[in-house]
Parts: structure tokens; sequence; C-alpha cells
């Protein structure tokens, strides 16, 4: 072999033992990206349950790893029935062996899945399954939620509690109780005699005449009375405890612009819910009139309804309801959506939302800057019995603990004991409905 050969071969062979490293390490690479194949979904149920008399329903997805699953809370109370055949009949066989690291992309399968978008059966179904896979990837990565959120930017989420009364002096004395346990903003709801209130008992003054039998509401008296409540409240609170409000859009629109301009000498925290999702648009009359804050959302089942109140500024709170929305994937882009325009959280959080879902609210609510408040509802005994690891209350604020996933494991024994219960009025059972709320003169009205 003269010389040229043995460069030409010499080269040749170099260049080949070089091809074989590289791709020695990209197989290294790719195996070390990839590492083990991703776990997959095995079987999707329910877990439907009323610890407190509201009806919860937990997703619980199950992967083909032993020892491998998470919740997610698709509580819809008022129609819980539904969302078990959503998820299981539906859902399920479109996710199963479906990997469980792709969230994102199995939340926009579930979402386009059946086509006609945006409805609260539907939404609380995929947000239990979205909210699952939140919890697995958690417990993969052995690491909170918040964790994947991008981290902890406050210690705690800030609380408001619910002061409540038949009588104003109730109401205020209710208050005091809260701010005793540090809570430093507090929801103020009072009867109206005669009537049916929000959120407050009516007291045993004598029925308001009425053309019917039904749960009675007069808007003016109610108003007055609100606007009473208010004074009252700050004259022997004082100005150092936020005050919030439901008006719970039982009002007309004009008169709803009414009550929040006149309640803007009280300094409210925020009205909350002053007008119906169908009226979104008298927003602007409200803005226009008065600086009082304002909180809407919990209705709220479609960006079309909150984009334009949060990119208009209409609003000061986003108040959704997480499941209804559809989870945590979606949850966590509108409240970024929001920090770019000021709008700030505060995730609707009822007795109606499971412990699941108070502690998916408050890993967003620990990792968002545009945080404002968060709505409190304390866990019975039998709650903490059925969910372990309950979001805890200290000070008048919520803490996540520090457990891989949502840190709740569910007794699914403790759960079947306590069976969803029917509420009856007038001798009607209304499987988990609100029925009926009428004006003197019979008409039905928002509640």
């Amino acid at each position: 072999m003269d010389r040229r050969e043995l460069i030409r071969s010499m080269m040749a062979s170099s260049a080949a033992l070089l091809a074989s490293k590289t791709a020695y390490a990209q197989n290294i690479v790719s195996n070390a990206g990839r590492g083990m194949a991703a776990p997959k979904i095995k079987d999707i149920s329910v877990i439907n349950t009323a610890p407190e008399g509201s009806r919860l329903c937990v997703v619980k997805i199950t992967t083909d790893q032993p020892g491998l699953y998470g919740y997610g809370c698709a509580t819809f109370t008022q129609r819980a029935d539904l969302i078990e055949p959503a998820v299981t009949k539906y859902l399920k066989p479109l996710l199963l062996n479906h990997p469980v690291d792709r969230i994102e992309d199995t939340w926009q399968m579930a979402y386009d899945s059946s086509y006609w978008k945006n409805g609260p059966v539907l939404n609380n179904a995929i947000s239990g399954v979205d909210q699952a896979l939140w919890d697995i990837k958690g417990r993969m990565a052995n690491m909170p939620i918040y964790e994947l959120l991008g981290g902890k930017c406050r210690e705690a989420a800030d609380l408001y509690g619910h002061a409540e009364g038949a009588e104003i002096a109730d109401t205020i004395a209710s208050a005091k109780r809260y701010m005793a346990q540090g809570f430093r903003h507090v929801r103020i709801q009072v009867g109206t005699p005669g009537m049916a209130g929000y959120g407050s008992p009516r007291g045993n003054q004598a029925r308001i005449p009425s053309l019917h039998d039904q749960p009675v509401f007069e808007r003016e008296a109610a108003k007055k009375r609100a606007l009473a409540l208010f004074e009252a409240a700050r004259k022997e609170l004082g100005d150092n405890i936020e005050l919030l409000h439901d008006m719970h859009e039982r009002y007309t629109p004009s008169q709803a612009v009414q009550l929040c301009k006149d309640a803007e000498q009280f300094r409210l925290f925020f009205m909350e819910d002053p007008l119906s999702p169908e009226d979104i648009e008298w927003f602007q009359n409200i803005r226009a009139q008065c600086t009082t804050p304002l909180a809407m959302g919990e209705l709220f089942n479609s960006p079309h309804e909150w984009t334009p109140l949060i990119k208009d500024r209409l609003i000061d709170f986003m108040r959704m309801h997480i499941s209804q929305m559809g989870g945590i994937t979606p949850a966590r882009k509108v409240a970024a959506f929001g920090e770019i325009f000021g709008v700030r959280t505060a995730w609707h959080g009822p007795g109606d939302v499971s412990p699941i879902g108070h502690m998916a609210m408050v890993h967003l609510d620990i990792t968002c800057t545009n945080f404002g408040i968060q709505e409190y509802t304390p866990f019975n005994q039998v709650s903490q019995e059925v969910f372990k690891g309950c979001p805890e209350m200290k000070g008048g604020y919520a803490y996540a603990n520090d457990r891989p996933g949502w840190g709740i494991e569910i007794d699914e024994k403790a759960a079947a004991a306590h069976p969803f219960r029917h509420n009856t009025r007038n001798g009607v059972d209304l499987n988990g409905g609100w029925g009926e709320l009428r004006l003197p003169d019979g008409q039905i009205i928002k509640q």
C-alpha cells in the first residue's frame, strides 16, 4: 500500500470511528433524556363522597406502574351525578394507555373530543383528569406541585372568612371572631327580614307578602340592608379590616351599578358577582361610575367570558371556579394573563369544592405574583378523615404541605361511608340542585 492509499485508509477509519462515537453519544443523551418509559394511564375512576353534606367528585387516575396514581377535583355539586359517566364513558376510553406526563396534550385531547365545548359537566370532568395528572407528575418528581409551577413567591395564601347573621349585630359579632383568629379580610352578609338572603339566615321575622310559597327575594330591600350593614361594620370594626360582600348576581344591572356606587364610601376590598354572566357588558357602566373593586367569575365556563373583562381591566379580581374552568392547566394560563393587566386572583373556594380542589388553589396562590385573596372554607373532622392532608389554616393564612403532588391521600373506605345525600324542598327531591328563588310577584330570578 503506497503512502496516499495509507492516508486515505486512515482517514476513512477515523471518520468511521468518529461517526460511531457520535452515534453512541447521541444514544446516551437520548436515553438520559428519555429515562424510564413514561407511565401510562391504566384506569380512570370517580370517587363520590359527601363528608360535609355537599356532593364532592374526585377523579382517580391509576397508572401502569404499581403504587403510582393521582387525584383531581371534578366537583359539580348541583349536577354531581353527571360527572361520573362523563369521566368513565367518554374521557376514559379516549385516554386509556395515554402517557401521563403529557398533561397539556391530554387536556387538549379531552377538551376537543366533545366538539361542543365549555360546558360545566365536561369542564369539571376534564378538571378531574387534569388535576390528577399534575398530582402524578408531582409524585413522580417527588415534589409538591408548587415546585413544578415555578416555586413559591409567598409562604402562604391570605384568606377571607364568611361572617354572616340574621341581624347586623350577629354578622359583626361573627366578623370579630374571624378577626380574633388573625383574619385580615372578612366577607360580610346579613339576612333581610322576611326573605331568603344569600350567605345568611333569614331570621324569625314573618315572610314578606308574595303571590307564591317558594323562597322570596325583594331587591330594593336587600340593597338597603346591605348598605346598612357596610355602615355599621365600618363603624364597629374600624378601618384596618378589609371587608368583602357577595351580591350573588341577584340585582338588575342598573341596581348593581347603583349599589356598587353607593358602597364606594365604605372602601370594600371587593364587591363580588355584582352581575350575572349574561350581563357582563354592564361592567363598563360600573367602572365608569365608581372605584369599588370588582370580583367576578365563579359561574364562568368559557374564555369568552373572562377574557374581555380581564383585557379591558373591567374587574379587579378573577374568581373562577377552577374545576368549572377545566383544571389547573387553564387556570395557571389565565392567572398569567391577568398578571399582564393587573387583575388579581381570588379563586372560588366554597364548601362544594373538595379538599383536593382547595389544595390546588393554594398551590396556585403561592406561586402567582398577582395573587389577591383566597376564599376560605373550613374542613370538618369527617372531611379530614376522608382527605388526609387538607390545607392547614393558621392565623388567617392557608398553607400547602410539602409532600409530593397535592400531598393528599384519600381513604376510599371512609369516603364510601359518606354517600351523596338528598335534599328536599316542599317534598320534592332536588338531587343536589338549588331549587328556585322568586320575586314577590312570582318571577324567577338568578341566585
